[in-house]
């Protein structure tokens, strides 16, 4: 395709794939010497206010790492002369939009929150962190929640993550820490889990990861989908209002769905049965009209708070509990269109801590600083050009004008006589300049300590908030990070790492330190480790619990129903409608895909074969067969499984009486419980679906 010019840019046009991308002469100008011209801006469109000097830690002092400005400009630079992500590799994402609740503009000039209702463009990258691109959804894992913000005044990425603290303090251990969790070097596995040697090892011989080992050990590495999980900035950022002034604040996801996971049995079949379940969940959520949606929730506070909270809020492996520092949620990201194509969109963008936007600014936070000086290398690695932000993913949709030229594949270099700045060629000719006034600026936060490495001992408490959330989970949750403690630390062969690892436990809580102990059979219990810090017991904290915080019903959810020849046509047809009515899907498993015969001689279409169609698949299960049908499915074992399984994993199963030859055969107990509802003239299919907004059936004993 041939793109139409205009005339030349320096004179006040644009090509075509200029305006596209929006690079271009509109947005904003400012008077220079009488003259209007662009706003100079980064790659990422965000104003520039000061192109003369860098960053410093005083007037004299030394240059700062998180000076994103000079080092986008010399790291295009150093490049202009003409592989699979090292973590977060297996990713999904989808577009969609930020939309504004309130003006935010007491808190801070970010654009994107000046204007109640605004909509903002968004794309969204949920991924797992170890396992590679091939690996499966259902790995016990952090998953990544990364969202770009294309924002009238430049980018801003928030790459977070679905748990709110991370392993380590510091980012020089960031690459021992994945080096650890990866597979071991020699042997190549195992992949997508650290149920091995290698990563409890670094773990046990690092007391700060603590508190991030419950959360890794807890459901929320194991969620239902990515439409049911929470998301987190991470780090303490700033807001900064127009006046200069600023408050620390820290990002949260909530979903509208509520929360919800998996168990672990259920999780390992998943990844048999569909090991791109989490993906295919969101394409079939958006491509059938069902749009995920979050609310972005603040945690707002200033310094005098920050002096008088019990941790150090640069500290990334703490949190400030929702009990103390409520979450204030301000607008809500929807995802309403996926992909044109994986590879250009997906896999190529590319996400950097520091892009923020004027408005918000980064806290002295010591992994962020180093992620800030991480990721646009690593963007440099897999695209294989400073030009990556050339690409349409990567590329803002607000006008943005620079100096930077050439390198690997540039779509788009300045044109006219002006390539440097400053200049003498007046107006347009003479290209951009920095604009004081809407440019970004730095909050001036001095720091006169000398230059040393150092861990503050404000960091030093590694085991008071892992305390606090074990405790915070129900029963059932505890069982379950007692249970996934055990099976990972079974896989360890070392005998000395599986005890190192008890011995922190007993600072967490000794009931839990004696269940993993009784599970892996040591030989006795050993001393508790020496902490930096005592431990403190605070004080619960609800929202940090899966089934404390979980959904209202049974919307956005999916119902598997087993059928055969004869199944009654009027029940089939009741129990749609009552799931649909409150927003659930349904699908129909067969002996056969091509369907069945219904008992009003109706043919109906299924979405699944038997032994394609597990019950892991599904929220919740209804087993209608017909007395002849029954008496097949008895020797099939897909069909055993079925509501085996439905069993073991705590789901509510409705049914009709034949459907007890079935459960007899699977061994299931002869005495229902009453997550089993039948489906008879005094139990409507409303009764069901109403049951099933509890989602799993937790009183089971024995599953």
């Amino acid at each position: 395709m041939t793109i139409p010019k205009t005339k030349d840019a320096a004179q006040g046009g644009a090509t075509l794939h200029d305006q596209q991308v929006g690079r271009g002469t509109g947005g904003e100008t400012h008077q220079v010497a009488g003259v209007d011209v662009p706003v100079l801006t980064t790659a990422q469109g965000v104003p520039v206010a000061d192109d003369q000097n860098s960053l410093r830690a005083g007037a004299r002092g030394p240059t700062l790492m998180e000076d994103f400005h000079l080092r986008e400009k010399i790291f295009h630079f150093d490049h202009e002369r003409i592989p699979e992500r090292v973590v977060h590799a297996r990713g999904y994402g989808a577009h969609g939009y930020f939309e504004n609740y309130d003006s935010l503009a007491d808190l801070t000039r970010a654009d994107l929150f000046q204007r109640p209702g605004e909509k903002t463009p968004a794309f969204v990258r949920f991924s797992t962190v170890a396992g590679s691109e091939g690996s499966p959804d259902l790995a016990r894992d952090v998953r990544g929640f990364a969202v770009k913000l294309y924002t009238k005044e430049g980018n801003w990425d928030i790459v977070g993550n679905n748990i709110p603290v991370f392993f380590i303090q510091d980012a020089i251990k960031f690459p021992d820490l994945i080096h650890a969790a990866k597979p071991e070097p020699d042997s190549g596995f195992p992949q997508a889990q650290t149920a091995h040697d290698n990563f409890w090892d670094f773990i046990s011989l690092t007391p700060e990861s603590m508190n991030m080992v419950m959360w890794i050990m807890s459901d929320r590495t194991i969620p239902r989908s990515f439409r049911f999980m929470e998301g987190f900035g991470v780090h303490t950022f700033r807001l900064v209002d127009a006046q200069g002034g600023w408050r620390f604040v820290k990002f949260h996801w909530k979903p509208k769905l509520g929360m919800q996971s998996v168990v672990w049995n259920e999780a390992v079949k998943i990844n048999g049965a569909d090991p791109d379940f989490h993906r295919r969940d969101l394409w079939n959520a958006i491509q059938s009209g069902d749009f995920p949606e979050w609310e972005l929730g603040l945690q707002v506070f200033d310094q005098a708070f920050a002096d008088s909270f019990d941790f150090d809020v640069l500290d990334a492996t703490k949190i400030i509990p929702e009990e103390l520092l409520p979450v204030r949620k301000v607008g809500r990201l929807v995802l309403d269109r996926m992909v044109d194509n994986f590879f250009a969109e997906t896999e190529q963008v590319a996400f950097c801590t520091q892009n923020i936007v004027p408005g918000i600014d980064f806290s002295e936070d010591p992994l962020l600083q180093g992620r800030n000086f991480s990721y646009l290398d690593t963007q440099l690695k897999r695209l294989g050009s400073t030009n990556f932000t050339h690409l349409p993913i990567n590329a803002p949709k607000c006008p943005f004008h620079n100096f930077q030229q050439d390198g690997h594949m540039a779509m788009h270099n300045p044109r006219g006589r002006a390539n440097y700045e400053p200049n003498s060629w007046g107006g347009a000719a003479g290209g951009p300049r920095e604009s004081p006034d809407r440019g970004f600026t730095t909050v001036p936060v001095s720091d006169d300590g000398p230059k040393q490495r150092v861990r503050s001992e404000t960091f030093a408490d590694h085991y008071s908030q892992a305390r606090q959330f074990y405790r915070s989970q129900t029963e059932i949750e505890q069982g379950h990070i007692a249970a996934a403690l055990t099976f990972e630390l079974s896989k360890v062969k070392t005998v000395a790492i599986r005890e190192r690892m008890v011995s922190h436990l007993l600072n967490i809580d000794g009931a839990l330190a004696d269940r993993v102990a009784q599970g892996l059979r040591l030989k006795g219990i050993p001393q508790p480790a020496t902490p930096a810090m005592a431990p403190r017991d605070l004080p619960p904290s609800p929202a940090l619990s899966i089934l404390e915080n979980g959904p209202d019903g049974f919307s956005g959810r999916k119902l598997g129903v087993l059928v055969t020849d004869g199944s009654d046509a009027g029940l089939l047809a009741a129990l749609r409608k009552a799931v649909e009515d409150v927003g659930g899907m349904v699908e129909l498993i067969a002996p056969e895909v091509g369907g069945i015969t219904a008992s009003d001689g109706s043919h109906v279409a299924a979405d699944e074969r038997l032994d394609g169609g597990p019950s892991v698949l599904y929220d919740a299960v209804a087993v209608l067969p017909s007395e002849d049908g029954v008496d097949a499915l008895l020797e099939k074992p897909p069909a055993r499984d079925f509501v085996a399984d439905a069993y073991a994993h705590y789901k509510f199963v409705a049914y009709i009486a034949p459907a007890r030859k079935l459960f007899d055969k699977a061994g299931l107990p002869a005495q229902l419980d009453d997550g089993f509802i039948p489906l008879d003239a005094g139990s409507p299919p409303t009764r069901f679906v109403s049951a099933c907004g509890a989602l799993r059936f937790w009183n089971r004993k024995g599953a």
